[in-house]
């Protein structure tokens, strides 16, 4: 069972019929109980409290992006304009908040299909969690219970994942689209607590957003090192992550080396190009740094890093609009790739490939949930896929995607 209900539960009912939820308390699970948000700030990590809390799904109706930029401001966090400078003192009161939007919201904003049925349920669209300083209250009496991770069940076959990228290559060759992610899914039953694994998950090396947001009877563990977007001082950034292979001299020479990877990554590169020049000042938008190789676990993976300034009045609500879900793990053109995705995908992405991370006045902070594991109360579930272009191998992109997932099931289990 996942931790995390309150005993001082207050339900309110909010605009659209979504709950807000005050005065939850972090899990009462040993470390796990000191909140370690993806992207919060390190001085405040271990000393936040929550203040109120949003959870939305798709069923509830609504618009997710707004009912977030409307919940923060409520709650001392206005974020309509994000090129006004900070105001407030650090520190006192409402300290910043934890910021979960699913990839099934982000192609809701982006008025694509959301996808086949998920399959964790229990997770929200969309979670907003305020923060305050305080002492997190830990209780556990005795010892955790044993943790033990079972069998993994894939989505779908090895076989079926290349008939898949077989898909895509002739929708490619039909000129539906340019490129499109695929992503595959897998779960596994468990005993005892998660939020230890998950824990363990957001420390891994590399893991620019790692960390743990939890719910009553779900949790999400990051380890992602992509940045989809952040802002601070009215400059917007992105640093999507296209092109991966084994952490070996080898494989550097060859991600180097490789045509189709850069093919595939400066396409991703234009598609955040065009995403962040919605919200920019004519003529802003730059890219800073392009295939740049870096080391995550034991893979390399090609970054670029493209910037903007934030056009005057830019708020939450848009930023997300234009930026979610993120180019890199849907495609281009990015509607057409949704489209196909939500297609062929077996099941839904549930809290992979969207946004998670850290928001306040002054400063935004959002990682990609690329390897990322979620639990509910009785599985772990993870995902990983990859971008498909005209010059993929079927076989090559099954490999690729169990490369990456590699790392994050023997994390989870302990080794």
């Amino acid at each position: 069972m996942v931790h995390g209900k309150s005993t001082e539960r207050m339900r309110k009912v909010g605009p659209y019929g979504v709950e807000t939820l005050p005065h939850v308390w972090a899990a009462d699970s040993g470390p796990a109980a000191s909140i370690d948000v993806p992207a919060a700030p390190a001085a405040c990590r271990g000393a936040l409290t929550e203040r109120a809390r949003l959870h939305w799904s798709r069923g509830d109706g609504g618009d997710p992006a707004a009912l977030a930029e409307e919940f923060l401001a409520t709650h001392g966090l206005p974020l309509h304009d994000l090129t006004r400078p900070a105001t407030g003192q650090h520190g006192t009161g409402v300290c910043g908040a934890a910021l979960y939007l699913s990839a099934a919201a982000g192609a809701l904003l982006a008025g694509a299909p959301t996808g086949a049925p998920e399959p964790a349920p229990a997770l929200p669209d969309l979670a907003v969690v305020v923060y305050q300083h305080g002492t997190p209250r830990v209780t556990r009496p005795g010892p955790p219970p044993q943790w033990r991770l079972g069998d993994w069940a894939e989505s779908w076959t090895p076989d079926q994942h290349a008939a898949a990228v077989d898909a895509v290559r002739a929708a490619i060759g039909r000129g539906d689209v340019y490129q499109s992610n695929l992503v595959g899914h897998a779960a596994a039953p468990y005993t005892g607590d998660p939020l230890p694994a998950l824990s363990r998950l957001g420390a891994l090396p590399g893991a620019r957003y790692g960390g743990v947001l939890t719910g009553d009877g779900w949790a999400i563990g990051c380890a992602s090192p992509e940045t989809l977007v952040e802002v601070t001082d009215g400059q917007v950034i992105t640093r999507p992550i296209k092109g991966t292979r084994p952490a070996t001299a080898t494989g550097r020479a060859e991600l180097l080396a490789s045509a189709k990877e850069r093919a595939e990554h400066i396409m991703i590169v234009d598609l955040e190009r065009n995403d962040l020049a919605r919200i920019a000042r004519t003529g802003t938008v730059t890219v800073d740094e392009l295939f740049a190789v870096r080391r995550w676990c034991d893979l390399w993976q090609a970054e670029s890093t493209v910037r903007a300034t934030a056009d005057d009045g830019l708020g939450l609500a848009d930023l997300l609009r234009a930026t979610c879900p993120g180019g890199s793990v849907t495609g281009a053109p990015k509607l057409a790739a949704l489209a196909q995705i939500s297609a062929l995908e077996p099941v839904g992405r549930g809290a992979s490939m969207g946004a998670l991370g850290w928001v306040a006045p002054g400063h935004i902070d959002l990682g990609l949930t690329i390897r990322t594991a979620a639990a509910d109360g009785q599985r772990l579930h993870t995902w990983a896929g990859g971008g498909i272009t005209w010059d993929s191998d079927a076989h090559a992109e099954v490999a690729e995607a169990a490369a990456k997932t590699r790392p994050i099931r023997a994390t989870l289990a302990g080794r």
